[in-house]
């Protein structure tokens, strides 16, 4: 009896690898967005992590997001969104990060920084990013590149 618990056990471990390729995710699994604010619109290509995933998720999402710190527009959600936190020392303007687990914010200036974020994603070409959100609160749509 144990003999055959250990070779079916056997064929379980084999049999899902078995002449199977390895399941790797593609670098357009994710996709691109749009960025769409004060009537312009911006391509931001998104990472490949649950973060970025569950982001991708909800959207087409409109938010109005807050000014902070003159280098950055921020938006808390009503639900949390997985976490990847890493220190990324220097952010770059055009980073969508989330901070927290609910926390998106999206950068308009590059600078120091000790916080910890996750990454969602980056605006290709933040060229006239900043001119854009103005300087108080404003309203950002995130959807799907079509």
């Amino acid at each position: 009896m144990l003999n055959l618990i250990a070779t079916v056990m056997l064929l379980f471990a084999t049999s899902c690898t078995k002449n199977d390729e390895p399941i790797t995710p593609s670098s357009t699994t994710l996709g691109d967005i749009t960025v769409t604010v004060g009537g312009r619109s911006f391509d931001a290509t998104l990472e490949q992590n649950s973060t970025a995933e569950a982001f991708l998720a909800r959207l087409p999402l409109t938010l109005e997001m807050s000014e902070l710190n003159g280098n950055e527009k921020y938006h808390y959600l009503d639900h949390s969104l997985p976490t990847n936190s890493v220190r990324p020392g220097t952010i770059h303007e055009g980073d969508l990060m989330l901070y927290g687990d609910n926390c998106v914010v999206l950068f308009y200036e590059t600078f120091s920084s000790t916080y910890s974020y996750s990454r969602i994603g980056h605006i290709t070409d933040p060229s006239g990013l900043k001119e854009a959100l103005g300087s108080g609160n404003a309203t950002v749509t995130f959807d799907r590149k079509r």
